[in-house]
């Protein structure tokens, strides 16, 4: 009886150190002052964040979209009784450039569009007042700052959420790239044992206890360990070796499994700070001629590539944006994710996480593709801001398992300023931070840029932007015969359409014109994924893209200002043909049928050939009641039936063995 007494009096007692130990997060995304920089006079409009001043230009094609200030202004009281506290306010993304006041007094500056960052305010704010917060952020191109150009639009503005942090004077430290402070380096990860490097960055002078538990998927504590941080004026460090025997493994999306670490700071017997960060113990190498290995087994890198982009939006997406494009990933049946061309959403990795998508997450070291002007300039101001950005890339997202491969840079050009020696600063930096990643990069051309990260890929548009869809197959051979030693991947393919653009005849298009058809896109994929599935040394592939963006300068497609190569429209409302291709071969455990070039609902000719994707083995067709077999099938999931049409409207069904059904109705004009 005494033992029980015992132990429900250390619950309530931990139970009420946890409850002291929460450190206090307020978002402040709501109620700002906006007004653009030339506008002197202006007391600013109210709106909320995330918000960026580019919707309306920038997605309407208009190239020369505002490229400067804008200011945000918003006052916060300050409580008497976080007089001996430390106050921090942190940025999860701002565009481009950020300098934050606090009552008229500059804090700081930060440089870079796509990741984290937070001021310490404890100096500068009045207590037991109203203080205004003011945000200057500049989108304009800075030539000491990356990215310098791209393919996308870059939208300016508080776009992600901006939080207030109270802590205690001793807290696990916020101002350390804008990171959580927690760093897991696993030094050894097998299917018997795990070990893991946790380290901790602590703000404060006092000597701290600080605490590391290991809790599994049911909140089951497998490890703890306590270790003494010493007194120091500065910031200060400490490690601690994280053991675990028979770990269960992440193994991408057939089990994404995740520990969670929680780090506590322990003062007087009390929790004062605590930090929680996903852990997902995985192994990984890549073979030149087997591809990506994970955990011992092969895994078939099927990926697809994102901008953070919505229309009306832009780039200021709110969590529920960032789910439904994982689910549309998860029903497609992708198993990785390109986040192109820059950090994406803290969220984002989360996600991703949770949903075992591998992750090659990238600095925004941009070239200019076919573009005019550089993405490098061999400054020594640029060149830092990378390294501190790519810093800021690895130290926010290290603790993510999700995350394989970190990307170096995207069709960088060796012409002018030549970026190579630069690339292999970035290399290096890039292990030293984390050696249990391997670098990659996106390239489009040859050169010494190829021969320095662990991995390569290269964007291919044999079949769009010039040859043929058939040049794929001899590139990816001739490739890996030239470099046997070097896995090599497609970190880009894909071809323009528009769901209002149909045509009975399959023809390849001017990509540079206003008309893309649908079925040719259909076509470029399937051809490309019959060659790409039937090479095994490919270490990963990346469609470009999963769903359309904005481009201002873009003048093509369906209507200027927009990228149409998504297999998903802007919108996300529509999937396009070659979304349904790519499901049927990639997603075996969801039942699926469907019946391509749907839109084409007008026809001209009696005799057609019907296509029928579907991951079931067997499947029948009905035309106007009439019952078709396939006149042919291949190990792709596509089912051919030659049919002949009434004039007039004519009911077309297709269905499964087990009661899948499809429906479109086409009409037949008869010239």
């Amino acid at each position: 009886m005494r033992k029980k007494t015992f132990t429900l009096l250390l619950i309530i007692l931990i139970g009420g150190l946890a409850l002291h130990a929460q450190r206090q997060v307020f978002n402040l995304n709501e109620n700002w002052k906006f007004s653009y920089g030339y506008d002197v006079k202006s007391k600013g409009i109210s709106i909320n964040l995330p918000h960026t001043w580019n919707t309306k230009d920038a997605l309407g094609g208009n190239t020369d979209y505002y490229r400067g200030l804008g200011i945000y202004t918003k006052k916060i009281d300050v409580k008497q009784e976080w007089k001996n506290k430390r106050l921090f306010i942190k940025f999860w993304g701002a565009n481009l450039v950020t300098d934050v006041f606090i009552n008229g007094k500059h804090i700081g500056e930060h440089r870079g569009g796509y990741t984290a960052f937070a001021f310490e305010i404890t100096p500068y704010v009045v207590y037991g007042k109203e203080n205004t917060i003011t945000v200057k952020v500049n989108n304009a191109q800075q030539l000491d700052v990356m990215p310098l150009l791209g393919d996308f639009n870059f939208y300016g503005g508080l776009y992600r959420d901006v939080e207030l942090y109270i802590t205690e004077l001793d807290c696990i430290s916020l101002l350390d790239y804008g990171s959580e402070g927690v760093y897991l380096h696993p030094d050894t990860v097998t299917n018997d044992y795990a070990s893991v490097r946790s380290i901790i960055k602590v703000l404060g002078k006092s000597n701290v206890d600080v605490n590391v538990s290991v809790l599994d998927d049911k909140e089951t504590t497998v490890f703890s360990k306590t270790q003494t941080i010493d007194n120091d004026d500065s910031t200060k460090e400490i490690t601690i070796p994280i053991e675990i025997n028979k770990p269960h493994l992440w193994h991408s999306t057939l089990d994404p499994y995740l520990y969670s670490v929680r780090v506590q700071l322990i003062k007087d017997e009390k929790i004062i700070d605590e930090v929680i960060q996903p852990l997902g113990l995985r192994y990984f190498h890549v073979d030149p001629d087997k591809g990506v290995f994970l955990n011992g087994k092969h895994i078939q890198i099927k990926g697809v590539c994102r901008h953070q982009d919505r229309p009306e939006l832009g780039n200021a997406l709110v969590p529920f944006h960032h789910l439904e494009d994982v689910e549309i990933m998860k029903d497609m049946g992708a198993n990785s994710l390109r986040m192109s061309h820059y950090p994406h959403d803290s969220y984002m990795y989360k996600l991703c996480d949770k949903a075992g998508i591998i992750v090659w997450s990238e600095i925004p070291f941009v070239g200019p593709g076919g573009y005019a002007e550089k993405g490098f300039v061999n400054s020594e101001r640029f060149k830092k801001n990378g390294e501190n950005q790519l810093k800021e890339m690895i130290r926010q997202n290290m603790n993510h398992p999700s995350i394989l491969f970190w990307g170096l840079f995207n069709e960088l050009k060796e012409s002018g300023d030549n970026p190579v020696e630069y690339v292999k600063e970035l290399h290096k930096l890039a292990i030293s931070e984390d050696p249990s990643r391997v670098t990659t990069a996106a390239s489009n051309q040859s050169g010494d840029l190829n021969k320095i990260t662990d991995l390569m890929a290269w964007n291919l548009y044999f079949g769009w932007y010039g040859g043929e869809v058939s040049d794929i197959g001899k590139w990816l051979d001739n490739t890996h015969t030239k470099i046997p030693n070097t896995p090599i991947g497609i970190s880009e393919y894909g071809a323009g359409a528009s769901i209002v653009h149909q045509s009975e005849e399959l023809k390849k298009t001017n990509p540079t014109s206003y008309w893309h058809p649908e079925n040719w896109q259909t076509h470029f994929h399937e051809a490309y994924w019959e060659e790409i599935d039937k090479r095994p040394f490919i270490w990963g592939t990346f469609i470009w893209n999963l769903f359309d963006y904005g481009a201002a300068h873009r003048t093509e497609g369906e209507k200027p200002g927009k990228n149409d190569k998504g297999i998903v429209t802007f919108d996300r409302k529509d999937k396009k043909d070659a979304f349904y291709f790519y499901k049927a071969n990639w997603n075996k455990e969801d039942p699926m049928l469907y019946i391509s070039e749907r839109r084409l609902i007008n026809r001209t000719k009696a005799e057609q050939t019907i296509k029928v994707y579907s991951n079931q083995k067997q499947v029948k067709l009905f035309v106007n009641g009439k019952e078709y077999t396939p006149s042919k099938s291949d190990k792709y999931s596509r089912f051919y039936f030659t049919i002949v049409l009434s004039s007039g409207e004519n009911e077309i069904i297709a269905k499964s063995k087990n009661n899948l059904k499809d429906i479109i109705v086409i009409n037949l004009k008869k010239q």
